[in-house]
């Protein structure tokens, strides 16, 4: 008995979300290991996670530009439906208290002399 092979066509939607997320996952990991390694001379592994941050940010910014053009679609139906809404008291509350953490840690850069 004879199976048929089905060539499935290459996903470029699935491919740029994978490689969105892939370096998405990448920048967090570098960026704690540049934060361990900042006072530490400039050494080769210093060097690589610089380089692999600097990579992933440019890679996850090229991918999620290709990712919003290529589900610009979905997401003007998005914008359109939700334009005449308010932010929820939810969305609010998330918004300051995102913002509130994240300057609340990094406001101690001002601090040190």
């Amino acid at each position: 008995m004879e199976q048929k092979i089905i060539k499935k066509p290459f996903n470029k939607r699935a491919f740029i979300s994978v490689a969105m997320f892939v370096s998405g996952i990448a920048l967090p990991v570098s960026g704690i290991m540049n934060h361990n390694l900042q006072f530490s001379l400039f050494t080769p592994e210093r060097h690589f996670w610089m380089s692999v941050h600097n990579t992933s940010a440019i890679l996850f910014t090229i991918f999620a530009i290709t990712h919003i053009i290529f589900n610009r679609k979905a997401l003007n139906a998005y914008l359109n439906k939700v334009k005449g809404i308010a932010l929820s008291k939810e969305a609010i509350t998330a918004i300051v208290l995102v913002l509130f953490i994240v300057f609340a840690v990094s406001s101690h850069a001002f601090h040190i002399r």
